[in-house]
């Protein structure tokens, strides 16, 4: 291959030996194994991963270990225009040329809208050719229905150290240099399961520094500052969001706290943080005690005021009182019943007693009559009055916990009732 060739194509694999990780999908009697050792006849697939898990090269090897012919377009720059030019030679290549298997390779897939995505359905059903999707995002969301249900979905996964060491390996031998312990550490690292990551930095570390040696500083410089993986609108970043909701729902401080820190560290903007807690405090943690949404507000507002990294600290001291509080969703759960049958009932009238009688002419036509004022009923509470629709019967979808202060209003609301049962026994 051409040395001048940036180092990543000159280190793809060109055989399925040479491959590292995935091995979850490689193994003897999984499909892809088979198509790669012409078991079994090519079908097509979408691959689902993170950024430089081995998605494209697969993808060739398939290709090349069934002697198909190749075609590639990229979503990202290419348009309609390009797709039905791929399409044209693909065509061209089945009426002209000896039958061969065809091969069409559609990186980032999920760029291409519903029209570019739908090209592509006639050719897949006829077997024009066999079509291959990569995208780190999830097909679920960014794949049409008819065209996801024409293919297989693989999911690939963040390459893990054995396979990235193999990977570092072969990369410091094509480029003709060597690196210690620590630069090892450091480069397995930084690259976060992602091989084109760690093959890009052995490339820039070792045209940073002439000696054959590659040093720690080099490695630092020509990483800009470790980042890890972190996708601020994809998969990993929601994943992440709802490993700390559940950890903080799960009253586990310590793992809150990791994903919060791990998110952080990534990258992402603390202040959509700050509003995922205050969203918790309310969802997750509810009556059982009030203070935790008013913690949360605390910690955006201070946040919002110092800024990173001193703000940070608040979101953290946030994040371990909601996970250690008592916990209860019976307001989040009462709330979506209750939208619930708001949009599937009808619109029924405010009872004359809780109408608004601002004005003598209102009360002149009924507008509050027969209203109870709480206040001045004994103990402060107008039992047997009933505040839903006239007729509509009582609904009671808020049923507190045993927990935190929503015990103590689980205890309230009982006695309240037995006074409305034993007004309306009179």
């Amino acid at each position: 291959m051409n040395s001048i060739a940036p180092l990543a194509d000159r280190l793809r694999p060109q055989e399925t030996a040479s491959f590292a990780g995935q091995q979850h999908l490689l193994t003897a009697e999984m499909p892809l194994a088979r198509m790669l050792s012409g078991a079994l006849a090519l079908h097509s697939m979408i691959f689902w991963g993170p950024p430089g898990c081995g998605k494209t090269t697969l993808a060739r090897l398939l290709a090349t270990t069934s002697q198909a012919k190749w075609y590639q377009l990229s979503a990202v720059t290419a348009g309609i225009k390009e797709v039905r030019a791929v399409i044209h030679a693909a065509e061209q290549a089945r009426a002209t040329e000896v039958q061969q298997t065809q091969v069409l390779f559609v990186d980032e897939v999920h760029h291409f809208n519903k029209t570019q995505q739908d090209a592509f359905l006639p050719h897949i059903e006829s077997g024009l050719f066999i079509f291959v999707g990569a995208t780190t995002e999830n097909p679920s969301f960014e794949i049409n229905n008819a065209l996801l249900s024409r293919l297989t979905v693989y999911p690939l996964k963040p390459l893990p150290e054995d396979a990235l060491q193999t990977i570092l390996a072969r990369a410091l031998t094509t480029a003709g240099k060597q690196a210690g312990e620590d630069a090892r550490a450091l480069l397995l690292q930084i690259a976060d399961g992602d091989a084109r990551r760690l093959i890009n930095i052995v490339e820039c570390a070792a045209g940073l520094q002439p000696e054959e040696t590659i040093s720690t500083d080099s490695v630092a410089a020509a990483a800009g500052g470790k980042q890890r993986r972190f996708d601020k609108g994809g998969d990993y970043f929601y994943d992440q969001i709802s490993a700390l909701h559940k950890s903080v729902r799960g009253s586990d401080p310590d793992a809150a706290l990791y994903w919060l820190c791990r998110m952080l560290d990534g990258g992402v903007d603390a202040r959509y943080l700050a509003r995922r807690l205050i969203r918790i405090a309310s969802e997750d943690i509810g009556l059982a005690d009030p203070k935790a949404l008013n913690l949360a507000l605390a910690a955006d507002d201070a946040y919002r005021r110092l800024g990173t990294p001193e703000g940070e600290l608040a979101l953290a001291q946030a994040t371990v009182y909601l996970a250690a509080v008592p916990k209860s969703d019976a307001v989040y759960t009462a709330y979506k019943k209750m939208r619930a049958f708001i949009h599937k009932d009808q619109t029924r009238p405010v009872p004359a007693h809780l109408q608004n009688a601002p004005t003598a002419l209102m009360r002149q036509h009924g507008h509050g009559s027969g209203y109870r004022h709480a206040h001045e009923e004994t103990q402060g509470y107008a039992a047997g009055v009933h505040y839903f629709p006239d007729d509509m019967t009582a609904l009671r979808y808020y049923s507190p916990s045993a927990r935190g202060l929503e015990k103590k209003i689980a205890e309230r609301l009982a006695y309240l009732r037995n006074l409305d049962k034993k007004h309306s026994n009179k």
